[in-house]
């Protein structure tokens, strides 16, 4: 179990849940003809997941002394497995995950795209040793990361399957793809601000120049209070508009009970959050959001089609 932990398997299990549901719960429901095979996508979304925990243990590995003073509970590295070990998992799960990367690029013709992998792999390497130090830099990667996974769908599976008789469709679809992308950015962006105020203590001891600590805390608070609405506007954009409009009554419904309520109910308690345990029930309940906003794209699949 504590090997999972290290991996951080719950968030795997929502990354590769989020490619599945894109996929099964939103593509393959507009009867368009995709790049991957039952089986392919399967190698797409395992190689995604091994990146990514390749990315949590390097982390871990140059995050042990803030990790024992923020959460010592949860130390894996130096504790339960030894740095070396950690090392060997972070560059098998890494090089398994770059060459199912280089094997799907080759079976959709465009051998060029496993550079998306090495690249998102070195990204979360020099995360970990370097760039996370860097105000709002290291917040705004994470986001990056996990919403291109939104992208990644449509690039491997969707694009490279684009001709001429359905390039409008699968623009579209492509550009539905992109909307999720930029709201999970955004809500992960706020998310990595809220971890930044959950953990300062510890930052701030191991000298690391992290938001809260260069401006404090209740400045920081009243920045993501301000960045809250953003998302809030958006979804209610997008609920009007592309829903409500459309009398897709059962997805408007569904966001502004499952996405729109709990961004004001986030909104609210951010302006008074002043404990550690505030910002992480509030971190929570940022996940809770994403998760619900990708079961939106199912929700919003099967409405159109009734």
């Amino acid at each position: 179990m504590k090997y999972l932990n290290l991996i951080r398997y719950k968030n795997l299990l929502l990354l590769a849940f989020m490619q599945l549901v894109f996929r099964y719960g939103f593509l393959k429901l507009q009867n368009v003809t995709l790049a991957f095979s039952e089986w392919q996508y399967f190698l797409f979304v395992l190689a995604t997941v091994c990146i990514a925990a390749g990315g949590y243990v390097i982390n871990d590995i140059f995050d042990q002394d803030t990790d024992h003073e923020n959460k010592p509970e949860t130390v894996i590295v130096g504790k339960h497995l030894s740095e070396n070990k950690a090392y060997n998992l972070y560059t098998a799960l890494t090089f398994v995950g770059v060459i199912l990367g280089f094997y799907l690029s080759n079976v959709i013709g465009k051998p060029s795209f496993a550079t998306l992998y090495i690249l998102i792999a070195a990204t979360l390497y020099l995360y970990a040793t370097s760039l996370k130090k860097i105000i709002l830099v290291g917040n705004g990667i994470i986001a990056l990361l996990l919403a291109s996974s939104v992208i990644m769908v449509g690039v491997f599976d969707l694009l490279p399957a684009n001709y001429q008789y359905n390039k409008q469709v699968m623009v579209l679809l492509f550009s539905i793809l992109i909307d999720y992308a930029l709201f999970t950015f955004i809500l992960n962006f706020i998310r990595e601000l809220v971890k930044s105020l959950e953990d300062v203590k510890g930052d701030d001891n191991q000298g690391r120049n992290t938001l809260p600590i260069a401006i404090g805390v209740e400045r920081t608070t009243k920045i993501v209070f301000v960045l809250s609405f953003i998302p809030i506007v958006c979804v209610l954009y997008y609920l009007k508009v592309y829903l409500f409009n459309n009398n897709l009554l059962i997805s408007t419904i569904y966001g502004l009970i499952f996405i729109a309520c709990p961004l004001l109910y986030f909104t609210v308690k951010i302006w008074s959050a002043k404990k550690t345990a505030d910002f992480r029930h509030l971190s929570m309940i940022l996940k809770w959001i994403l998760f619900f906003g990708i079961i939106s794209i199912v929700v919003i699949s099967l409405n159109m089609k009734k």
